[in-house]
């Protein structure tokens, strides 16, 4: 049976949405974590206290600091961890890191894609992950801002030029 007049209108070539929505896709699938060029990584020995993490996280503006030994990670420390273990706990902000730190931390390569960093950070619920060379030595820190600002550049005007919401409201005091 033929199509008919309304059915071939709209059967198309894809519209400018979804020509760039498809070249965003494909731009992610193909990126790599090195294409983002992360920025290398706030790093504390493991014998490092808590107060010089946070004064770190502070002084450079970051979520998380790498605990590291011989070049390795071998743990982060993140603002959740602070969060968490240090202040709901009451532990003392001069005690070893290595004590409130999250150990051996799940980790990625500058040749991994963007899209499977995205997956990691989701599925693992992760804000900040390490990046390491084949040898395991640590080359920076890959966090979800960086993806997002990668993701953003991508498709500027679209983002850029979203139009301010008149009616947005926010639902609690604290802005949430």
């Amino acid at each position: 049976m033929g199509t008919s007049e309304f059915d071939e209108a709209y059967e198309d070539e894809p519209g400018q949405y979804e020509r760039e929505e498809e070249s965003l896709g494909q731009a992610i699938l193909e990126a790599t974590i090195e294409d983002l060029a992360p920025k290398p990584a706030a790093t504390l020995r493991e014998m490092g206290t808590i107060r010089a993490a946070v004064h770190l996280m502070l002084e450079q503006k970051l979520g998380a600091v790498l605990v590291e030994r011989d070049g390795q990670a071998v743990g982060i420390f993140t603002e959740r961890d602070l969060m968490r273990r240090v202040v709901a706990a009451g532990i003392d902000l001069d005690r070893a890191i290595e004590e409130v730190m999250t150990p051996d931390p799940e980790t990625l390569r500058l040749d991994d894609g963007v899209a499977f960093a995205l997956n990691r950070m989701a599925v693992g619920g992760f804000r900040n992950v390490p990046i390491v060379d084949e040898k395991g030595a640590l080359v920076g820190i890959l966090s979800q801002r960086e993806v997002v600002d990668y993701i953003v550049s991508l498709l500027p005007s679209h983002v850029i030029n979203l139009p301010p919401l008149p009616d947005l409201e926010a639902r609690s005091k604290d802005g949430g």
